[in-house]
């Protein structure tokens, strides 16, 4: 019985000692052609462990991009660069079509642990080159 209490009795001094905090942010913006969306979901947990204070962090996001135009307009498409830049970190992709693409939307996704995280208050850079035109726009959180 002693051995119970002194279990739970651990597991309420680690529980009282932890803090966990979860981000969810949703960056949006939009150029004459296109218009794109961040979705950014982080936790970050602080502990205690032998008396030393710690820290982890997980995170997971999703940019997707999307022409405004028909489907038609992109009949011709060969060449699709896109990328984006967050404070920390930043992606960029190239989609070349040997035939029409079928859809108005593109999108990535990643995760990280112990990665950097994205603050509610960054803006996000996108570029666009299609072809032989070029768009750049930000992206806002939506709070």
């Amino acid at each position: 019985m002693k051995k119970i209490a002194t279990l739970l009795f651990t597991i309420m001094l680690l529980t009282a000692c932890s803090e966990t905090t979860t981000n969810d942010y949703k960056f949006s913006g939009e150029s004459e052609n296109w218009e794109a969306e961040y979705l950014y979901k982080g936790t970050e947990k602080w502990g205690e462990k032998d008396e030393r204070k710690t820290y982890s962090n997980e995170d997971s996001y999703e940019f997707v991009l999307k022409y405004k135009g028909s489907i038609e307009e992109l009949s011709s498409l060969q060449k699709l660069e896109y990328s984006y830049e967050t404070i920390s970190s930043g992606e960029k992709s190239i989609e070349e079509f040997a035939v029409p693409p079928s859809t108005l939307t593109f999108s990535s996704r990643s995760s990280s642990e112990g990665g950097a995280k994205v603050s509610e208050d960054e803006v996000i850079k996108v570029n666009v080159k299609w072809d032989d035109f070029e768009e750049s726009f930000e992206l806002h959180n939506n709070k």
